[in-house]
């Protein structure tokens, strides 16, 4: 990897080049174009072949992609049935895509760690071309996608309980209509921790992994026998963590169904 300005490559310049966004625009109007650019390309894609697959779709006994899909899909409609107690068609394709969307972007994570950043750079001819390739390890993706499961929980509380229900809820529990204030006090930071909490979890582990394989790229051709194993380790991490995104999600939602 080369260094920024023609300058020697140290372990230092090596870190920050890998941990820094492709960005456009400054302060609060800066866009993350690798994130935006790899998260809608997987995201497409994994629409593109997900329709595939059901269009292709047989009665009979399922084979392949198909076979791996319908497991996927059952054991994803299963978590929603256990958890959510409701009845409302949006939560278990909400919860699929949040699965299989999730997962796609932390499987970025597998690929070496200097093979797409050097790709973007021979491909572009910019030897010094920022790309980040995980999605997950940028917070303002994580924050994005909390923040959307926090907006449809505010919308399923107003539309199950009404109104005058969720209001009621928000300031009698847990105790009671004489402790108001603090009812509402105790309910606005359980609120705000849920998303904060959601996004920091998936950002926090992914770029931890991230960070893990960059180290392990400094050792150069002897980073095989280290990568391999952390690599095999780390498809049980985001597999867990696209996994945790979404029962939290299926919890969440049960919740804002559920009346006291």
């Amino acid at each position: 990897m080369s260094a920024e300005h023609g300058e020697p490559l140290t372990a230092t310049s090596y870190i920050t080049h890998h941990l820094t966004n492709f960005k456009v625009g400054s302060g609060f109007w800066t866009f993350h174009l690798d994130t935006l650019i790899v998260s809608g390309l997987i995201g497409l894609a994994v629409f593109v072949s997900l329709a595939v697959i059901a269009n292709r779709a047989t009665s009979g006994v399922p084979k392949g992609w198909q076979n791996f899909f319908e497991m996927v899909l059952s054991f994803v409609n299963q978590q929603v049935k256990d958890t959510y107690h409701g009845n409302n068609p949006l939560i278990a394709p909400l919860a699929i895509t949040i699965f299989i969307w999730v997962f796609s972007m932390n499987a970025m994570d597998l690929v070496p760690v200097d093979f797409l950043p050097w790709a973007a750079q021979h491909a572009t001819g910019n030897e010094h071309l920022p790309f980040k390739f995980v999605p997950t390890t940028d917070p303002n993706l994580t924050f994005a996608m909390s923040i959307t499961v926090f907006v449809i929980m505010i919308f399923l509380n107003f539309k199950v309980k009404g109104f005058g229900g969720f209001m009621h809820e928000v300031l009698t529990v847990p105790f009671g209509a004489k402790l108001a204030p603090v009812n509402l006090l105790f309910r606005i930071i359980e609120d705000v921790a849920k998303p904060i909490s959601l996004s920091l979890r998936l950002f926090g582990n992914m770029y931890a992994g991230e960070m893990v394989f960059i180290l392990i790229g400094l050792v150069g051709i002897w980073q095989l026998p280290l990568a391999l194993p952390w690599e095999l380790f780390h498809i049980l991490i985001i597999t867990l963590q696209a996994f945790v995104f979404m029962m939290l999600t299926i919890v969440y939602m049960s919740m804002a169904s559920e009346s006291h």
